[in-house]
């Protein structure tokens, strides 16, 4: 310290500047005054800087837009690359700063390119947005990896009930159990784990629980909407009263 005083004194000691003219070092200094060697409280403010009292807390950071002398397919899928769900171009256009349709443009020649070096990954715009998905001729070798060998593929009841869900939503398991003809309780548990299905409200006259297919759906499937499913009348058999009374039930 710039003046030596004994352990009792520390407190009571104040730094030059809080001294008038001749007063001693000692005092009646506040707690939050800084005691010490003044040369490193000085350091210490000049380090750590002190927010304004009509300063807000929350700063908005502004987005910094990619240079023109950056690539922007290599800045798109280093993005991609950790992203955990499809990104729509709005997205990535307001984050990069960059026009839409230089957004487009460039995931749709991104894509051509790996498609053409036939790449074992692909970019494809799927789910309302674009990702990385592995190449469909390698899917074997990528499910033999992950399941290590234990079977991924829905049951025939599951498989029906996502149909249901897919077709009628938002629809409550009553309605999907009516148009099956079993309790179907089982299956939806199993269809929200995988996460294909999710809650999505309360019907209004029943206040029974309502479900929807995911975003996951829609990438497993490979559409980008659920107005993409193709049509269900060339599917149903000829005579179909028996399953509207049974729906309506």
């Amino acid at each position: 310290m710039s003046e030596h005083l004994r352990p009792d004194e520390i407190a009571e000691w104040r730094p030059p500047w809080q001294r008038e003219e001749g007063a001693p070092a000692r005092a009646d200094t506040p707690a939050d005054e800084p005691v010490g060697d003044t040369d490193e409280y000085a350091r210490a403010v000049a380090v750590v800087p002190q927010q304004a009292e009509d300063e807000p807390e929350d700063q908005v950071i502004d987005t910094v837009p990619v240079p023109e002398d950056v690539d922007l397919g290599a800045v798109l899928e280093a993005i991609l690359m950790i992203a955990e769900e499809p990104l729509t171009e709005e997205f990535l256009s307001a984050v990069l700063e960059r026009p839409r349709s230089q957004v487009r443009e460039t995931l749709g020649r991104l894509s051509a390119e790996y498609t053409g070096d036939g790449r074992g990954f692909d970019l494809r715009r799927q789910a309302g947005g674009w990702r990385f998905y592995t190449r469909a001729d390698y899917a074997q070798y990528v499910e033999r990896f992950v399941t290590d060998g234990a079977s991924a593929r829905l049951t025939k009841a599951a498989l029906e009930t996502l149909a249901v869900v897919a077709y009628r939503q938002p629809v409550t398991r009553g309605r999907i159990s009516a148009i099956r003809g079993v309790n179907c309780d089982g299956v939806i548990r199993t269809l929200l784990a995988r996460g294909l299905v999710e809650e999505c409200g309360t019907d209004p006259d029943s206040t029974a629980t309502l479900y929807r297919t995911t975003t996951l759906f829609l990438e497993k499937i490979g559409l980008d909407s659920v107005d993409q499913l193709p049509e269900l009348a060339p599917f149903l058999p000829d005579d179909v009263t028996d399953i509207e009374e049974d729906e309506q039930r």
